[in-house]
């Protein structure tokens, strides 16, 4: 066969997720390296990074310390199968990670990503169910406006149509609670919104429409970030928990943006003051330097499991980087500097001065909502007629020459800087925001 030969600069071969490859292929936008806080790009410029990558570079880019765990594990160990056997460290991480959750939550099973954890933990709760002689608990909830990755499990409970469109039909056996978004009550909110705790009441609906004994898990992100950061109204996580322990449904947060700190304390569930069955993670697990995932599940839902002859998996699932000894390498060596610099409760001090900075943008032109939470923001501007989402695909644009990443998803701008964030970094990105929207028509 004879080869094609592409020049190696080309950008035609690489389809590119998530993204408008026509537009981005005419005018490219290439991020050569980072350190710290900052990128630099392919014509020299620094860009100061106000997604953390995407929601996961916590203790800021290019750290030694994991680099060179990185390497050290390569050099010793690159690769142990995940089926029936196992190496030191993956053991070791397992046991540190289960300090960072609520008490209860006391096995991970690992994956690579988000999404394999959204999947692992839907199968965990119909494999629970039916372990316990409950197997008619086949339904699973999600809730409108949900993002929980792109495999078809975590599609289907999903709520974003513009993610689900081009894909349908999905999981039969779904449904979809209300979103919490009210700006007719809670715009421009600081922190937890006052209103909306009564929107959890949504699920006795979907229970008195299939019944609970139909129903194995909801599935809700504490904070939901890539549909635009919905801040979860006063009381709300908590009057969830209550209907799901009153008819026997299981409760899975999915902290897969809002894990490792972005919140102001290691998980969401430890900020807000509830505790669920099982919890979705990646992304700041290893600083975004390796892919990984991991889930962790109540050790009564992991015992249910615990049953027949000794020598069968008792869950039939798993990936073949499951635990994989370069990821874990990372993963250590982060939450070293996670510990040793107190990134984890860093967001809770500095959230006073970044709701500050991004509630002084309100009045300017076409803003709607500003709301914040941990060291988490959202800036939603109104849609231009028949130009849906352009005004904030212009604002992206206009933000990178400025020297800024932020991110956009339909109108509305999401931030979420490293945690390693200073001051008058966050007084920097409040000012090139000032500038790219009084200039947006």
């Amino acid at each position: 066969m004879a080869r094609r030969n592409p020049p190696s600069n080309s950008l035609e071969a690489y389809w590119m997720p998530f993204t408008a490859n026509r537009q981005f292929k005419a005018d490219p936008r290439l991020l050569v390296s980072a350190d710290g806080v900052h990128y630099t790009s392919h014509d020299g410029r620094r860009i100061l990074d106000g997604t953390a990558g995407l929601w996961c570079v916590n203790a800021g880019h290019s750290r030694p310390q994991i680099a060179e765990a990185i390497a050290a594990q390569a050099r010793e160990l690159d690769y142990a199968p995940a089926f029936q056997m196992g190496h030191p460290k993956v053991f070791e991480l397992a046991n540190r990670l289960v300090n960072y959750v609520p008490a209860g939550l006391d096995h991970v099973f690992f994956t690579n990503s988000g999404s394999e954890s959204v999947d692992t933990a839907l199968k965990i709760a119909l494999a629970y169910h039916r372990a316990r002689g409950d197997a008619a608990r086949t339904r699973l909830i999600g809730r409108e406006r949900a993002y929980h990755g792109v495999n078809f499990g975590g599609l289907s409970v999903s709520g974003i149509a513009a993610s689900r469109k081009q894909y349908t039909p999905l999981l039969p056996g779904v449904d979809h609670i209300r979103h919490t978004h009210d700006l007719a009550k809670n715009a421009f909110a600081r922190f937890q919104p006052e209103h909306g705790a009564e929107l959890a009441d949504d699920l006795e609906r979907l229970v008195a429409l299939h019944d609970a004994s139909t129903i194995a898990a909801v599935i809700v992100e504490p904070m939901a970030g890539s549909t635009g950061v919905l801040v979860p109204p006063k009381g709300y996580l908590e009057r969830l928990r209550a209907i799901c322990d009153r008819h026997g449904i299981l409760l899975i947060f999915d902290e897969v943006i809002t894990g490792f700190g972005r919140l102001g304390a290691p998980f969401a569930a430890e900020r807000f003051g509830v505790t669920p069955d099982m919890i979705t993670a990646a992304k700041g697990i290893t600083n975004g330097t390796v892919p990984m995932g991991a889930v962790f599940v109540r050790k009564e839902i992991h015992d249910a499991f615990m049953t027949g002859p000794e020598h069968v998996p008792e869950f039939a699932h798993g990936y073949t980087y499951s635990g994989h000894p370069v990821a874990v390498a990372a993963a250590l060596a982060t939450l070293d500097i996670y510990d040793d610099e107190g990134l984890l409760t860093r967001a809770k001090e500095l959230e006073n001065d970044w709701a500050d900075a991004l509630h002084s943008l309100k009045g300017l032109p076409n803003i709607v909502d500003i709301r914040n939470f941990g060291l988490v923001g959202a800036i939603e501007l109104a849609p231009r007629a028949g130009e849906p989402g352009k005004r904030a695909f212009e604002a992206f644009l206009a933000a990178y020459e400025r020297g800024l990443l932020i991110r956009v998803t339909g109108e509305i701008i999401a931030l979420s800087p490293p945690l390693i964030v200073e001051k008058n970094q966050i007084g920097e990105i409040r000012d090139h925001l000032r500038t790219v929207l009084s200039a947006l028509s």
